[in-house]
């Protein structure tokens, strides 16, 4: 027992050294060492060994601390009134084990009412207004000191500076933040320039406002959402929360009300729920939802704890960034022949998903990141795409790492790699390398493409073990019987295989065009090129020229067109896919282009009898835009079966909610 309690305040200590110095590296410096979720996963872990061992108690514990305490080379703020960090939630568990203690502290039996609202992952300020004039901008520090930054704050187009109506003294409080696209574009510019590069949004976002230049902030587009009050909260005469926002919107102050809910507890976990889905629709980044009591009164009832107030929760949203280690870097070959460095990982969970695997695109992409085997990484897997490294740590590279470079040769069928003029990507040239013949016939079999149900990788590679497929049009002469001798194929499921075939002969120019799988030529590329192309033939004999001089598609691919068009082997191969397919030359009656829906905006959600695709390529060509969450901009919800928030969402708005009867209805104008 003694020896077990020996390791675990050890551990306590460990826990305590190694939060300090994360903490300072998030806090002070804007140079992180590991995501935020190992950070509360390490904070979680302290705070259940303290709760379990009271006895070892430290007033210095970073348990007992709000942030970091101000850095140096800023004027040091007292805060008049705390500001306090937020107790984290990670289920709806937690959330409702929050509503209890609130309700048992409180004494009450009856439902409570909260607001709910996005965690904006940025940087909390506040702002203090006298006699209606903003005066002096700070941030959090330690909770109780920030640091002055009222110069960089008045950079910010969305902090008011002069208020109408405000009472003598007012400290609003926000966060600052950053749009992806424009950190984005930081991070491009700073890399070109050599800089080290910042590894998300609130990195950026807290070191432009320790900017001791202003000239700094003023040239990085930073934004302000208000949440609350500080000094001066009793002076707005408010009740309640919401009425305390709607108070600071008429002082001239940004929320974004379409995305607060107010209402019970079970008003807020929906909220969160919704919240999720549309995180990636968003701007800006969020990392959770918070939750508060609305009632002011009830607030001031419920009080503050060391470092966190009774009333509010932060309840987080799964983590979309861990950090984690390099186990090697592989090469790959796709579709087009390109080598593609590939980071093998140590196995982490993000967003509970398993990641080994992250690319890193070309040469250059591993050059501006500096990657070697044995880093420490950030990785980022952002709305279920592909996991990708955005930062490499290297105060934590190990001794003697070198750096990588692609093979010269194409490590599947060892063909000398090449590098077309003006490009980045190495390529293989040899278009008769297995994985590239793989990888065109998946592609050619794909749902956007002919969509053949049933025809997966693993079937594919059946197919070409046997040397039966060397290229697409190989597949329109397979018959059930030879399918059937196959390993765990059926006799039904061969006749079903090549039934999926049998109807992919069906396909409209822009699909197949797709199918193709030239460089460059998306879904949007291809039908915008069946569009202005209706007859293959001219597009077949159309010079480069002709095809960039199409609205959308320039000089980069049109000479990936052209130059794929005149390969004899690929020109020979779309005369055989002529040959059995029904190509659709021209777009169809229901494709047909018109204005019909111009300025409406749709979402498609659910399971539908169409393939979403369709319905997308269907309501474009009626002028239509789609996207892909629901707002005030949205017209229409086209949706099917187990349509879920969405759905919901539509109908908080008043969206007209319609079915894909309806919407054949108005593409084709009734």
């Amino acid at each position: 027992m003694a020896n077990r309690d020996a390791k675990l305040r050890e551990r306590l200590d460990q826990l305590r050294r190694e939060i300090d110095f994360h903490s300072r590296q998030y806090h002070e410096l804007d140079a992180p060492q590991i995501a935020d979720a190992e950070y509360d996963r390490m904070f979680r872990e302290l705070l259940a060994i303290e709760a379990a061992h009271p006895e070892w108690e430290d007033p210095s514990s970073p348990s007992k601390r709000v942030g970091s305490a101000p850095a140096p080379g800023f004027r040091v703020v007292e805060h008049a009134v705390p500001m306090l960090s937020l107790d984290n939630a990670f289920s709806g568990e937690d959330l409702a084990a929050f509503d209890a203690r609130i309700r048992k502290y409180l004494g009450r039996t009856e439902p409570m009412a909260y607001t709910a609202e996005p965690k904006y992952d940025g940087v909390a300020v506040t702002l203090r207004y006298e006699r209606g004039l903003f005066v002096l901008g700070a941030t959090r520090g330690d909770g109780r000191r920030g640091e002055d930054v009222t110069h960089n704050l008045r950079t910010v187009k969305t902090v008011p500076k002069k208020l109408t109506g405000a009472p003598e003294v007012l400290e609003v409080r926000g966060e600052v933040l950053m749009r992806r696209a424009e950190f984005a574009e930081l991070n491009r510019e700073r890399a070109a320039q050599g800089l080290e590069v910042f590894a998300n949004p609130r990195n950026s976002t807290a070191g432009t406002l320790r900017q001791l230049d202003p000239k700094v902030a003023a040239a990085r587009p930073l934004e302000l959402f208000a949440y609350g009050v500080g000094e001066g909260e009793t002076k707005l005469g408010t009740a309640t929360h919401s009425e305390l926002l709607d108070r600071l919107v008429e002082l001239g102050f940004r929320i974004d009300r379409s995305r607060i809910a107010a209402g019970g507890i079970e008003v807020a976990q929906a909220f969160h729920a919704r919240l999720q889905q549309e995180r990636d629709a968003l701007p800006y980044e969020i990392d959770g939802t918070v939750v508060k009591v609305d009632s002011l009164a009830l607030r001031e009832r419920l009080g503050t704890l060391n470092r966190t107030p009774r009333w509010a929760v932060a309840v987080k949203f799964p983590p979309r960034q861990e950090t984690t280690r390099v186990a090697a870097i592989e090469t790959s070959v796709g579709r087009t022949g390109a080598l593609t460095p590939v980071a093998v990982l140590e196995p982490v969970q993000i967003g509970g998903v398993t990641v080994t695997h992250a690319g890193l695109h070309n040469q250059d992409e591993v050059d501006r990141l500096d990657i070697r085997v044995g880093d420490t990484v950030f990785v980022e897997r952002a709305g279920d795409v592909i996991p990708k490294i955005v930062k490499v740590v290297h105060e934590k590279r190990p001794p003697g790492t070198a750096p990588f470079r692609l093979p010269t040769h194409c490590p599947v069928c060892h063909t000398v790699a090449v590098r077309a003029e003006g490009e980045v990507a190495l390529r293989c040239p040899n278009l008769e390398c297995p994985v590239q013949v793989r990888e065109v016939i998946r592609h050619f079999a794909s749902r956007d493409a002919l969509d053949i149900d049933g025809l997966g990788e693993q079937r594919i590679d059946q197919l070409l073990a046997a040397k039966r497929v060397r290229r697409p049009s190989d597949l329109f002469s397979l018959s059930a019987g030879e399918l059937a001798e196959y390993e765990r194929m059926g006799e039904k499921s061969a006749q079903n295989l090549v039934a999926a075939i049998e109807k992919a002969k069906d396909v409209t120019l822009a699909r197949f065009l797709l199918a193709l799988g030239i460089r460059h030529v998306g879904e949007r590329g291809a039908g915008i090129l069946a569009q202005a192309f209706p007859d293959l033939d001219a597009l077949l004999e159309a010079p480069v020229e002709r095809i960039e001089a199409v609205d959308e598609i320039g000089p980069t691919i049109a000479r990936a067109v052209r130059e794929w068009l005149d390969d004899p082997a690929n020109r020979a191969e779309v005369t055989r896919l002529r040959a059995v397919l029904r190509i659709q030359s021209g777009p169809s009656r229901a494709h047909a282009r018109s204005d019909r829906l111009a300025g409406k905006t749709f979402v498609i959600t659910g399971t539908l009898d169409e393939p979403r695709s369709t319905w997308k390529e269907r309501l474009e060509a009626a002028g239509a835009k789609v996207s892909g969450s629901v707002s005030k901009k949205t017209d229409y919800l086209l949706a099917g079966e187990n349509a879920g928030s969405k759905l919901e969402r539509a109908r908080e708005l008043e969206v007209a909610v319609i079915d894909e009867a309806e919407a054949s209805r108005l593409v084709s104008g009734g």
